[in-house]
């Protein structure tokens, strides 16, 4: 089990688990992983999000790149997909987003870049750990005229702003659409209303006001309630989410329902193949979390799921392994690889602006295309030894064939240990909520009475 990285980057509480010291640690086990093989002074591109801890981490984090002798491009507050943006397009040799995403203020986390702006591998970030703790780390230092400098790269979110602007054009200026933006007081907060205001979007902006700590407080896409309430009120066509690093994406229609990411996915899927004809082998890239009613969709209008399991990391890895360009999460993670190899807030919503725009219909009307089935989790303790033991029990596995023989089609039950807790996830999918609670409480009241500590 690794030490340190988690399913997306290193998520601590910032000065208390996720200590300055460590940071530097990091920093430099980091620039030695991902530059080594390059043969000239390494730039590295660091972005935050607006935590009150981000300058802490982002100071130890200059120092660790400097340190080790590289050079480093400080672009400030900024989503996190316009930072692997620009380090692709800036070619610098790798990049760190300093944001622990949805979580409350006082976390705060470390997520790695490669040089051409996708999320590092497993494989490398267990050789990063392996540095981080080692004799070496104390060998890789820079002295002299070999330390590296840092300087502000604020400026360059410009080119950012241009990239979406060149996609859209004047498109979105006829959506005759009216938007809700909730920013989550994150790291879109000043960067999506100037690319609204110069595409030409009628648009309102909520919850853009960062102070350090309320990032994702009662906002943003982890709280829907907030926008729904605001579209209602305000008599909105539409409202769309951030998380606090702006690489997720949720929205409400005009009566304040929810549409997930799996809807979100969907709406783009059927206006990439039907208005755009841009859908790669006509297929969507989906963990197994996505609900049925995604697949039953998909399988209607002739479009091939492929799944992998969670994290959105194993979705660009599936795209990038067979040619596909649209995959993502129901948690709101969606990945346009024709434009960018990370989840994109702000891009995901201007292109679900667009969907909607090309059929003139209603949010609400667009967001039946996919009939979501309910869902249940619950979680059962285990020790930690014993986590993958269901897999081979014969009662637990004629349980969940008699469930889903009762489904017939029509639900579903995935079972999958926790990453990083001594947990064994339960998930049952159904027509039916009270059956589906019923049979998910036993089968982890079954997983815990077998495998529990």
């Amino acid at each position: 089990m690794r030490k340190y990285f988690g399913t997306d980057g290193i998520r601590r509480i910032a000065n208390l688990e996720l200590t300055p010291d460590l940071v530097f640690r990091v920093a430099k086990a980091g620039a030695y992983v991902l530059t080594k093989h390059v043969n000239h002074v390494p730039t590295i591109l660091i972005g935050r999000d607006t935590r009150i801890s981000g300058t802490l981490i982002e100071s130890a984090m200059t120092a660790g790149f400097l340190s080790y002798g590289a050079n480093v491009k400080l672009v400030g507050v900024m989503p996190t997909p316009a930072v692997a943006y620009l380090t692709k397009k800036l070619k610098a040799d790798a990049s760190v987003v300093i944001s622990a995403s949805h979580n409350t203020f006082e976390f705060n986390g470390v997520k790695y870049f490669s040089n051409q702006g996708m999320k590092i591998p497993d494989e490398i970030e267990e050789e990063i750990e392996e540095i981080i703790d080692s004799e070496k780390l104390s060998t890789l230092m820079a002295v002299g005229d070999k330390i590296g400098v840092a300087e502000n790269a604020e400026k360059y979110v410009e080119q950012y702003i241009q990239f979406l602007k060149d996609i859209f054009g004047d498109e979105l200026k006829n959506a005759s659409l009216k938007v809700g933006i909730d920013t989550a007081n994150g790291a879109t907060y000043q960067v999506a209303e100037k690319i609204f205001t110069e595409l030409g979007i009628d648009f309102q902006i909520i919850h853009n006001k960062p102070n350090g700590v309320n990032i994702n407080e009662k906002c943003g896409s982890t709280c829907l309630e907030s926008i729904a309430q605001y579209v209602t009120e305000n008599g909105l066509d539409l409202g769309i989410a951030y998380d606090g690093d702006g690489d997720r994406c949720l929205a409400v229609d005009e009566n304040g329902q929810i549409i997930d990411g799996d809807m979100i996915m969907a709406i783009l899927a059927e206006d990439l193949k039907t208005e755009q004809h841009k859908l790669e082998k006509d297929s969507l890239v989906v963990t197994v979390l996505s609900n049925l009613g995604l697949k039953k969709y998909a399988e209607k209008n002739k479009i091939k799921v492929v799944q992998t399991k969670v994290g959105d990391r194993y979705v660009l890895e599936e795209m990038l392994k067979n040619g596909y360009n649209l995959g993502g999460e129901q948690s709101g993670h969606v990945i346009l690889l024709d434009y960018n190899p990370t989840g994109d807030g702000i891009m995901t919503s201007l292109m679900l602006i667009r969907a909607i725009s090309h059929k003139k219909i209603k949010a609400s009307e667009m967001r039946k295309i996919v009939t979501i089935y309910p869902q249940v989790l619950i979680n059962a303790k285990v020790s930690q030894d014993k986590k993958y033991d269901y897999e081979k029990d014969s009662e637990i596995k004629q349980k969940i064939q008699e469930l889903e023989n009762d489904f017939s089609g029509n639900g579903r039950v995935l079972i999958r240990p926790s990453g990083t807790e001594p947990k064994v996830r339960v998930m049952i999918e159904g027509e039916n909520q009270e059956y589906i609670t019923k049979r998910a409480q036993e089968l982890a009241d079954l997983i815990e009475k077998k495998f529990g500590k």
